[in-house]
C-alpha cells in the first residue's frame, strides 16, 4: 500500500475563509433545521390529517417568515429553499479549502476533510454558545432581563458540540487510548489491535442504530418532537437523529484510521508525553529557574 498522505501547508493557516465558511454553514443549517416541518410537509407529509394539522400549526408558530408564500405548492419559503440548497454546496467548499494547523495531525488524507470540517463547525458553535452566555449574563445582571431562549440555545448547541467533538477527536487520534499491551507487541499485532479496535466500534454503531432508528427517526425526528419549554426548540427531534449519525461517522472513522495508518511507524509512547512543556517552562519562568 502506497503512502498518499497529504500534507497541508501550515502557512495558509488561519485565512478568513475557515472562518466564514463554517460560520455561513451554521447559519443555514440552523435556518433549515428550524423550518423544517416545513420539508416534512412539504415533501413526505404524515398519513394523519391529525398529525398534518398538528405540524402546519407548529410552522406557523416557529416560521421566521410567515408572510412569505411557500413554493411549488408546499410549505417551504424560497429561504428555506435557499438555505436547504446552499447547505452542501458550503460543505464542499468547507471541505476544499481545509487547511491543516500545526497542533493537528498530519498524517491525513483527503477523505478526512469532512472530520475536519466538521471540526471547524465545532468551533464555531463553541464561540456561539460562549457569546449566547455572555449575552444572557450580561441581560440578566446587567439589566435584569433575562431572555427565555438562551438556556435552551446553549444547551441545544452543547449537544451538537459533544456529538461533532467525538468525530474530530476520532480524525485527530485523541480519544482516549491504553498503550500499556499496545506499546510492547510487534507491528503485526499492533495492526491486528488497531482492526480489533475498529471492528468493536462498527459492530456497536451497527447495533444502536439497528435497535433505535425506528424510535428516533418517527417518533422524535417524523413527529418533530420539541423541548416543551417557553422557547420550545425542537432538541430532541435533532439530537438523537444527530447521535445516531455521528455514532456511523465515528465507525467510518475508524476504519479509515486503520487503513490509513496500516503502512506509518508505530508512535513510541513515554511519561514525557503526559508533559506538557510551554507549562514547565512557565512553572520553571515562576520560580526564578533557568
Amino acid at each position: 500500500m502506497t503512502d498518499t498522505t497529504e500534507r497541508s501547508p501550515i502557512v495558509s493557516t488561519g485565512a478568513l475563509i475557515e472562518w466564514l465558511v463554517p460560520f455561513a454553514f451554521l447559519v443555514c443549517a440552523g435556518w433549515a433545521v428550524w423550518h423544517t416541518p416545513a420539508y416534512i410537509l412539504s415533501f413526505i407529509p404524515p398519513a394523519s390529517d391529525s398529525l398534518v394539522e398538528q405540524m402546519s400549526q407548529l410552522h406557523y408558530r416557529k416560521d421566521v417568515t410567515p408572510d412569505m408564500p411557500g413554493l411549488f405548492g408546499g410549505y417551504a419559503d424560497i429561504l428555506d429553499w435557499l438555505a436547504l440548497i446552499l447547505l452542501p454546496i458550503i460543505f464542499v467548499i468547507g471541505t476544499r479549502t481545509i487547511r491543516v494547523a500545526p497542533m493537528e495531525f498530519q498524517n491525513w488524507r483527503p477523505i478526512d476533510r469532512t472530520a475536519l470540517f466538521v471540526g471547524r463547525i465545532t468551533m464555531i458553535l463553541i464561540i456561539s454558545m460562549t457569546l449566547v452566555m455572555l449575552y444572557e449574563v450580561f441581560l440578566r445582571y446587567a439589566i435584569e432581563a433575562p431572555t427565555l431562549w438562551a438556556n435552551e440555545l446553549t444547551l441545544w448547541f452543547a449537544g451538537y458540540v459533544f456529538l461533532f467533538s467525538g468525530l474530530y477527536a476520532m480524525q485527530q487520534r485523541c480519544h482516549i487510548r491504553i498503550f500499556l499491551l499496545y506499546d510492547v507487541v510487534p507491528r503485526w499485532a499492533q495492526r491486528c489491535f488497531d482492526v480489533m479496535g475498529a471492528a468493536l466500534i462498527v459492530v456497536f454503531a451497527g447495533f444502536l442504530i439497528f435497535g433505535s432508528y425506528k424510535q428516533v427517526f418517527i417518533t422524535k425526528f417524523y413527529k418533530w418532537e420539541m423541548f416543551g419549554t417557553a422557547f420550545d426548540p425542537p432538541i430532541p427531534a435533532t439530537v438523537q437523529p444527530m447521535i445516531l449519525i455521528i455514532v456511523a461517522l465515528i465507525a467510518v472513522q475508524a476504519v479509515i484510521n486503520v487503513i490509513s495508518d496500516w503502512n506509518l511507524e508505530p508512535e513510541v509512547h513515554t511519561a514525557a508525553d503526559d508533559i506538557d512543556q510551554e507549562e514547565l517552562e512557565i512553572l520553571k519562568k515562576s520560580v526564578g529557574s533557568d
